[in-house]
């Protein structure tokens, strides 16, 4: 596709060469955030991480020099905005494909490829056992991430998706994009860390609320 190597080396790389054109860098982060938010084989985080690794190249003009001189690099705060932006606008998509075309789209023979066997079992599993906090699991799981914002268009009111997709997206999305743009290639391996911690107190966040839900119960009960 478009003759990218979308793996992280080459992503790496081809952010590298717009380092100092900021306008085109912001352009393909939108891009490439909605091609794999439909479910096209871009992985959002290595874009995340490519992009921000740019933002440190130009706030290191010693070690990589611009061009030409007055060259305008990619600017950290920018680029944490317009990925948080280009994510959510992702998300909020897929969710209303879900939610204005759910079911017609579920007849769909792509569809049901992507919706098909464990797939589909799992995300009806998880709706069952954790309700709308899904939309923020999804959001951390790379593989049901676009099936599951459809199911969520076609369970989830719209105003408790966006309440949790947009805490999900605030956890995860500008603080990898600061990470990388402060410290280079250099926290990337901690960043991998960091998501499976940030995974785990999400876990630990609905355990607590599914705790107190499940005492309020039973406490309601005669």
């Amino acid at each position: 596709m478009f003759g990218i190597d979308f793996s992280q080396a080459g992503l790496f790389s081809f952010f590298g060469q717009y380092a100092y054109q900021p306008e085109l860098v912001y352009g393909f982060v939108f891009l490439f955030m909605l091609l794999s938010a439909v479910g096209l084989p871009i992985p959002e985080e290595v874009v995340l991480l490519s992009s921000g690794f740019v933002a440190y190249l130009g706030a290191h003009p010693q070690e990589f020099p611009p061009p030409f001189p007055g060259a305008v690099p990619v600017e950290m705060r920018t680029l944490m905005l317009v990925c948080t932006l280009a994510v959510l606008f992702s998300d909020v998509l897929v969710f209303s494909i879900g939610k204005f075309l759910g079911g017609r789209l579920m007849r769909h023979p792509w569809t049901q490829k992507k919706m098909s066997g464990s797939t589909y079992s799992t995300i009806l599993k998880w709706f069952d056992k954790y309700g709308a906090w899904c939309c923020g699991i999804f959001r951390f799981t790379p593989g049901l991430r676009f099936p599951g914002h459809i199911a969520c268009g076609m369970m989830v009111p719209a105003w408790k998706f966006l309440l949790i997709d947009i805490c999900a997206i605030l956890i995860s999305v500008p603080t990898q994009v600061w990470l990388v743009a402060t410290y280079g290639k250099e926290i990337i391996a901690t960043i991998k860390e960091f998501q499976i911690i940030l995974v785990a107190v999400f876990v630990v966040v609905f355990a607590v609320w599914w705790w107190r839900r499940r005492q309020a119960e039973r406490r309601a009960l005669p």
